[in-house]
């Protein structure tokens, strides 16, 4: 605790040089991140590789091309990202201006999760950086492999009082949320970020959190069965389910139900039919509560386990109730239930029954279908005709919405997330009697421009 606290110190005597305010120091550290990333990508993939078996091609895919790319964003447009907007002056003020200023906030912490650990724990360091933050990054336990690739990684880009990385449990994490810290971002499960918001509230420190919760893919009748079965399939079982913006059920219309199922079994077993192209459960408590979601009696495709190796078969159930195990709460595994259902408006009502998830998948060629969806359906984010790919675009906004998470980042948005915009107004020395009392004689004339100016 002593040298957390020693540690934590230093890097707010760091920050208060004001070198992170510099543009080209920030750029020199962003492009560093970015020639040591690629020379070290093979010892990430490894240590991915040994920490849950996940597959090389998922590795350079969905962690370090992500990563690079939201390097290459922030160098490209840091320059312009800092510079002040500047407004002109209205009434009262007249003549001067109004200048907002993006600035640091100072320390931000980032907790990263264990199923993305490079792209989830990189991504908001290079939107801190870009700003102007110093970073204390606390990768996650359960990916030590990962960690350790990390950590020695970004030892050899930033001095310990510009990024510092720790390891370790709950008890670490308990322990930098009493240090004092300029600002928090969060991703993991939902239970632990309320946890993390609670301990933010003690003394005001603002927040970013990135959570989860049961994301909907959403069957119409009228869509290409055969590419929704194979999106959902992929978007599901990647990453063997372990993915914040899954399709965690699946609701398709009772008309196309069976030939839909049908699909999506083909299109699983096409693409995950060999364990060794699946990522396996991180740890076994994870691995024993998946399993508790399988219904022997409902598994139409699946459901074959492997203890010693926590492996669990992709698996789709079917016929699913909302009153099952599975509908409970968010499964982050490679099971899915499938729901008919035999009118949209009882689709919206069962998605309505959960709290607003982060992502939501609908796969239909009406449009006016897809319109009445989007009206009715509050989410985070989500794809027409596809899963997952709304979160690669490195100019859009990704987060979530109530509890599936607050804030959001990417790209330009990650910069904004770790800014403060700071408004200043520039007055001139010319006078404007018409502002300061006595408001007697002032009444009537201002009552005039309002009508005039607002009618």
């Amino acid at each position: 605790m002593k040298d957390m606290t020693e540690q934590i110190q230093s890097m707010h005597r760091f920050f208060k040089t004001y070198k992170t305010y510099d543009v080209h120091f920030r750029l020199y550290f962003l492009k560093k991140l970015k020639k040591n990333l690629l020379a070290h990508q093979d010892l990430l993939v490894q240590a991915l590789y040994k920490d849950f078996k996940k597959p090389y091609f998922e590795t350079y895919t969905t962690e370090i091309y992500m990563v690079l790319t939201e390097i290459e964003t922030a160098i490209h447009n840091l320059k312009y990202w800092t510079k002040p907007k500047t407004y002109s002056a209205p009434f009262p003020i007249l003549a001067g201006s109004t200048k907002v200023i993006p600035e640091p906030y100072g320390i931000s912490l980032i907790f990263a999760p264990y199923n993305y650990p490079i792209q989830l724990a990189l991504s908001p360091l290079i939107g801190a950086i870009s700003a102007g933050n110093c970073v204390v990054l606390k990768p996650s336990e359960y990916t030590p492999y990962t960690s350790k690739a990390l950590k020695c990684l970004l030892r050899e880009v930033f001095p310990t009082h510009l990024v510092w990385v720790i390891d370790g449990g709950p008890e670490i994490c308990q322990s930098l949320l009493k240090q004092p810290i300029d600002y928090i971002f969060f991703t993991g499960s939902i239970e632990t970020g309320k946890k993390v918001m609670a301990e933010a509230s003690k003394n005001l420190i603002p927040i970013t959190l990135e959570l989860g919760g049961k994301n909907p893919a959403i069957v119409d009748a009228k869509c290409d069965l055969q590419l929704a079965a194979k999106r959902i399939a992929w978007g599901k079982f990647m990453n063997s389910g372990q993915t914040c913006v899954a399709p965690d059920y699946v609701l398709v219309h009772e008309d196309v139900t069976k030939r839909f199922l049908e699909l999506l079994a083909k299109e699983t077993a096409k693409m995950f039919e060999n364990p060794s192209q699946s990522s396996r459960l991180i740890h076994e408590k994870h691995y024993v509560q998946v399993l508790k979601y399988i219904d022997e009696d409902k598994i139409y495709y699946g459901g074959h386990f492997d203890h010693e190796n926590l492996y669990i078969e992709p698996t789709i159930l079917y016929p699913v109730k909302l009153k099952d195990e599975c509908m409970q709460q968010e499964i982050f595994g490679p099971i899915l239930p499938v729901i008919p259902f035999s009118k949209l408006p009882l689709a919206i009502e069962t998605v309505q029954r959960f709290p607003k998830p982060l992502a939501c998948y609908i796969f239909s060629h009406d449009k006016k279908r897809i319109k009445h969806l989007l009206k009715h359906l509050s989410f985070g984010g989500g794809c027409i005709n596809d899963t997952i790919m709304h979160l690669t675009h490195p100019k859009a906004p990704f987060g979530g919405v109530g509890y599936s998470g607050i804030g959001a980042y990417h790209g330009k948005y990650s910069f904004d997330t770790f800014s403060h915009y700071k408004t200043v107004c520039y007055s001139s020395r010319v006078e404007l009697p018409l502002r300061y009392p006595p408001y007697d004689k002032k009444l009537e004339f201002i009552k005039r421009y309002i009508t005039m100016r607002f009618r």
